[in-house]
């Protein structure tokens, strides 16, 4: 299909965002935030630190801080800023928002993410200190997650605030006077301003209402939907994707049958073709893997390359055939598996893909929804912070999404009170090979996310975690 750029937002109006995801989840008080979620919770209610569009982390209610050189603690200087009631903010109201944030994110990955956080405290009215129970050189990026933004009495502090109160969509968000959040005023702030209006569609709605001029901004596309966006030299400079690093492969949720043993779950992920696997997509660039944890963040592994890098691709399928074989003839029966993939044109293609993969060692693979039993299904999620740890946690057994290892899970906990660099190291890299042999994820590459973006839309860069915040859109081109 051809995009077509036609009545764009002008400088004094808003920018119209769609994020494609459903529409009731873009404002939730909860902590499990949809990707519509977390791009609202970062607008209105910003933490110590932030994420800025180009996946940096800057200040937000800490105007300074400092790390002590054992990298045990981190010492926030709050900035001069009033609460949206008029209260002022102090270091104690950051404290309890933390550790209530904290105390709500049990049991989500998140959670396991921030296992190090040993104690906040406040020090003084304007100062608050973390302690962790050992070095995490990434510690600021996940004190930076929306999940992570203060919140009092059910509002933030901004940068921005919703200025409509309708039930309907789109929300329109202003930005926040800069003399408001502590900072000097600046002259013609409200004429160097624009408010965004965001709502949140099906991607064949967002990329409908961006053809017909109606939105200048897409976020959060995927895999599933990518195909509704030409992918063409026409749409060049328009279709813009993150090189995004996090996981995107079949989770294993069932052992029984066929997949109760290792060396048979095994068999599938021998059977597919990861390097031609997006080739009808047209994604340049695109990294397939058959690690869990990617070569660039590979513990222990790093050198090794692919897992079968001695073995052609016939070779290892080849391999599987004769383990389906013989399962299949013990048992008497034909192997049949079921795949969950989200709806969307890239998820047809896709099963296509892995389909063909699994018919050619004997497999008949049958397509379900997400959530609808299937015995293995599609994991697609962004990395949080720049580290192995976080591609384990993913499949802590806390979490129940399909198959785990109580022994990962052991080994990365030392890992979180170990602080030789060395000794976490190892355990990080004992435990990823442990993850491994245990098949219970079967690793494609990178997840793929897309925008659409028009030509006079400032303050969107492509950057590796897929979010994209509200606030830097609203200053207009210059």
């Amino acid at each position: 299909m051809t995009m077509v750029s036609c009545g764009p937002s002008t400088p004094e109006g808003p920018v119209n965002v769609a994020i494609i995801g459903d529409a009731d989840s873009l404002i939730s008080s909860g902590m499990r935030l949809s990707p519509a979620g977390q791009h609202y919770r970062a607008a209105t209610a910003e933490g110590l630190v932030t994420i800025d569009e180009a996946g940096n982390v800057v200040p937000a209610l800490a105007e300074r801080w400092i790390v002590t050189d054992d990298g045990l603690s981190y010492i926030f200087r709050l900035r001069n800023s009033d609460w949206p009631n008029g209260a002022e903010m102090t270091a104690d109201d950051i404290r309890t928002a933390l550790r209530r944030n904290m105390r709500d994110l049990r049991g989500t990955s998140l959670g396991l993410d921030l296992s190090k956080v040993d104690e906040i405290r406040d020090m003084t009215a304007r100062v608050i200190e973390i302690t962790l129970t050992s070095p995490m050189p990434d510690f600021l990026r996940l004190l930076a997650q929306p999940e992570m933004g203060i919140v009092l009495e059910g509002g933030g502090s901004g940068p921005m605030v919703r200025s409509d109160q309708t039930d309907s969509l789109p929300v329109v968000l202003e930005p926040i006077p800069p003399e408001a959040r502590g900072f000097p005023a600046r002259e013609e702030w409200q004429s160097r301003t624009r408010p965004v209006a965001v709502s949140v569609m099906s991607a064949r709605e967002a990329v409908d209402a961006f053809s017909d001029g109606e939105i200048d901004l897409v976020l959060n596309g995927t895999l599933a939907d990518l195909p509704l966006a030409d992918t063409g030299p026409l749409t060049r400079g328009t279709i813009r994707l993150d090189a995004a690093l996090g996981l995107f492969g079949l989770i294993v949720r069932s052992d029984s049958g066929f997949l109760a043993d290792p060396a048979r779950r095994q068999a599938l992920s021998l059977a597919i073709d990861r390097g031609g696997l997006l080739q009808p997509f047209n994604v340049g660039g695109w990294q397939s893997t058959s690690w869990i944890i990617p070569q660039e963040l590979a513990v222990g592994v790093a050198a090794l390359g692919d897992r079968w890098a001695n073995l052609s691709l016939q070779q290892r399928r080849e391999i599987a055939s004769r383990r389906v074989a013989a399962w299949e003839g013990a048992q008497g029966e034909e192997l049949v598996l079921r795949i969950g993939l989200p709806e969307g044109p890239g998820s047809d293609t896709l099963f296509e893909q892995l389909s063909n993969g699994l018919g050619q060692i004997g497999i008949t693979a049958v397509r379900t929804g997400m959530g609808e039993g299937a015995e293995l299904e599609l994991h697609d999620r962004l990395a949080r912070f720049y580290s192995p740890r976080w591609f384990l946690n993913q499949f802590h057994c806390r979490l129940e999404l399909g198959l785990c290892s109580e022994e990962v899970d052991d080994l990365v906990e030392q890992s979180i009170v170990e602080r030789d660099a060395a000794v976490k190291a190892q355990l990080l890299a004992a435990a990823h090979m442990q993850l491994i042999g245990s098949e219970v994820f079967i690793p494609l590459g990178a997840p793929v996310r897309w925008s659409l973006v028009r030509g006079n839309i400032t303050g969107f860069e492509e950057n590796r975690w897929g979010l994209h915040p509200l606030f830097p859109l609203s200053q207009p081109p210059t």
